[in-house]
């Protein structure tokens, strides 16, 4: 997974930061999708990258609870984490124990469930 990666940082779309993440989400079938920051002049119009590749899952049919692992490699030495944005569509998508993985391009890894990141989540029961 790490070449993979590494690979799709080239195809971020990163002019004002230049900090190139790229994302793939595993389905629970073994399909993969893949995704990248794509930033905007207005940074509240930027996409992170695993939101853009489980928005692209959904898009291909996918369903809340269909996603196997989740991970996640930054343009640098430090091994970033999830933003809390995206931490929000993982943990309303994902169950608990699903993998995100987080890495660097020198293959370091962070592994953490998604309960783990998101120990106290909004979800639609808050909605009740």
């Amino acid at each position: 997974m790490k070449e993979k990666l590494i690979k799709l940082l080239d195809n971020s779309y990163s002019p004002y930061s230049n900090f190139r993440v790229a994302s793939i989400v595993v389905m629970k079938d073994g399909r993969e999708f893949c995704g990248v920051n794509v930033e905007n002049a207005t940074y509240g119009a930027s996409i992170c990258a695993e939101i853009s590749a489980i928005l692209s899952a959904i898009s291909a049919g996918y369903k809340r609870y269909d996603f196997k692992e989740l991970y996640v490699m930054c343009d640098n030495d430090k091994i970033g984490m999830s933003c809390f944005n995206c931490r929000m569509i993982i943990s309303e998508l994902f169950e608990k124990d699903v993998k995100v993985i987080a890495m660097n391009p020198k293959g370091e890894t962070i592994i953490h469930t998604v309960s783990e990141l998101c120990p106290y989540p909004f979800s639609d029961e808050d909605l009740v």
